[in-house]
């Protein structure tokens, strides 16, 4: 699903919503989510999931066309923990995707 089918979705299932305002309101729910990741803040939403910031410490790569060593500096990244309620409905639903044909 692209962030265009979620704006659709919400506007179809929403019908005094415009398409402009459910386009809003992705945009400003994404934006405050993205916001308080920067600045380090963990987002619990119940039955989805938690969005939190991991540290990967620094270390030493390879480049791999060289073979030389390069420093890579440590990074902050987001991370995506899915809740019991997801896990579970993702859980009942695979065998149906096992049942898709074959390319």
């Amino acid at each position: 699903m692209t962030r265009s089918d979620l704006v659709e979705e919400l506007a179809a299932r929403f019908g005094q919503l415009t398409h402009r305002d459910a386009e809003f309101a992705v945009k400003t729910l994404l934006d405050a989510m993205s916001d308080a990741l920067v600045r380090g803040h963990r987002i619990e939403l119940r039955g989805f999931g938690t969005f939190s910031i991991n540290r990967r410490p620094p270390r030493m790569g390879r480049n791999p066309r060289s073979g030389e060593s390069v420093a890579i500096p440590e990074k902050r990244v987001p991370h995506f923990k899915p809740g019991k309620a997801l896990r579970e409905a993702v859980d009942a639903r695979t065998p149906d995707l096992l049942e898709l044909p074959a390319k």
